[in-house]
């Protein structure tokens, strides 16, 4: 899943229903912290499988509280927390993907973070802008993602390359060179076309300025900006130094191992993925910030932790929520995990302040970009998904793809 959610069409008649069904109350009955009780907490992914230590270790030191992981696998999320939320019965915190916040919110069922208990200021913006809704927060960041430029080292040296490359006219030239000088089929690794295109096509548009839906709620896909960026990204198909087909389910990492591919965009995992699996390779890759056109901007991803507006236990919630989520909580979350902490103070020490790499990522994310909240925010990335598909195969230009998508978004924004 990229560890960002991927949801299903989102169930529009289901939702208006919860709306007037399933409101939940700030005001309702809750326990003390202090309490006995039992906390349920929905986490997916790898999170979810890692998280059930991290709750011993919370339940030794508060012996009055006990907390019931149930992980949850990505691919089945969306449709237990809509079903979750139809019956009343989601969890007391949950996990949420940034793509999941505007549906819930606007569901009624999400309790507002209690903003004299989380700062704003301790976490990344664009964390913090994942969980807000109409100028209201509804999570609490957990943990934050954004994509980076690996590339091969030892290919750049046989293809005459002494930097990362620092722009985008030399992130293409560079493509060339190791095709041309180092043997590389694939210069630079794109997604061509199909489900979540949109997130390979991120740095670019970001890069260039451009935007898919500005944050108040204005269609501007077809922008000066937007239309340069899809012809960059084009031109690497029209070259030939991307790949025109790739299967479903493909795994960049092989072919970045055998030298077939010498870059790609990655997130934080692909470094744990490159190391165990790869390791004759180590030493031979880098990490580097998404090359400048306007800037140096890449997509930000992530989850926050929600409470649920109707759970009984909401106090005992926000202490383990704020657990989970200062700076001690997240430096210790991120060695369970590799996951990017989202509060800024985590990355003052340790392995967080001392590796080159771990500040690629920092500074990449300072700059990160978050989609704005839309409640059809995956029916109207599926547009710019065939946009981008119909430029890679040749089909259209950019600026006709684009302007066909910019018409059919219009009438999904909110």
């Amino acid at each position: 899943m990229n560890r960002t959610a991927t949801t299903a069409s989102v169930a529009i008649t289901l939702a208006s229903a919860l709306t007037l069904t399933a409101c939940g109350s700030s005001d309702g009955a809750s326990a003390a912290a202090d309490k006995k009780q039992t906390l349920s907490v929905w986490a997916m992914g790898t999170e979810g499988e890692k998280l059930g230590d991290v709750a011993k270790e919370y339940q030794k030191a508060n012996p009055n509280i006990t907390i019931k992981v149930t992980p949850i696998g990505w691919d089945v999320a969306h449709q237990k927390l809509v079903a979750a939320a139809a019956a009343g019965k989601l969890p007391d915190v949950m996990q949420m993907g940034g793509s999941y916040m505007g549906e819930f919110a606007d569901m009624g069922v999400l309790e507002p973070v209690d903003t004299a208990t989380f700062n704003k200021s301790d976490f990344f913006p664009a964390g913090w802008e994942q969980g807000t809704v109409d100028a209201k927060t509804y999570g609490v960041p957990w943990y934050v993602d954004t994509r980076v430029l690996f590339y091969r080292t030892d290919l750049a040296e046989q293809a005459g390359i002494t930097k990362a490359p620092a722009t985008m006219n030399e992130l293409q030239q560079a493509a060339e060179a190791y095709q041309q000088k180092a043997g590389a089929k694939w210069g630079l690794s794109i997604q061509p076309g199909g489900l979540d295109t949109v997130q390979s096509f991120y740095q670019f548009l970001y890069s260039a300025g451009g935007e898919i839906v500005t944050q108040d709620g204005k269609a501007v896909v077809n922008s000066p900006e937007a239309v340069k960026a899809l012809e960059n990204y084009g031109s690497y198909f029209d070259k030939g130094l991307s790949e025109k087909s790739v299967r479903p389910g493909y795994d960049v990492t092989k072919d970045f191992n055998s030298g077939k591919v010498a870059m790609f965009f990655g997130g934080p995992w692909m470094m744990g993925l490159l190391n165990e699996n790869y390791p004759d390779i180590k030493g031979k890759w880098a990490v580097a910030n998404v090359p400048t056109d306007q800037s140096s901007a890449s997509m930000a991803g992530g989850s926050s932790l929600a409470i649920s507006a109707d759970s009984e236990h909401k106090a005992a919630a926000k202490e383990f929520v704020k657990y989970l989520t200062d700076a001690e909580g997240q430096a210790d979350w991120f060695e369970r995990t590799r996951d990017l902490p989202a509060n800024i103070a985590a990355w003052k020490s340790g392995e967080l302040a001392t590796d080159p790499d771990m500040t690629v990522w920092k500074t990449q994310m300072e700059t990160a970009k978050v989609s704005p909240v839309q409640p059809k925010w995956t029916e109207i990335t599926s547009k710019v998904d065939a946009a981008i598909e119909s430029v890679t195969q040749g089909k259209s230009s950019a600026k006709e793809a684009l302007d066909k998508a910019q018409g059919e978004i219009e009438s999904l924004v909110k």
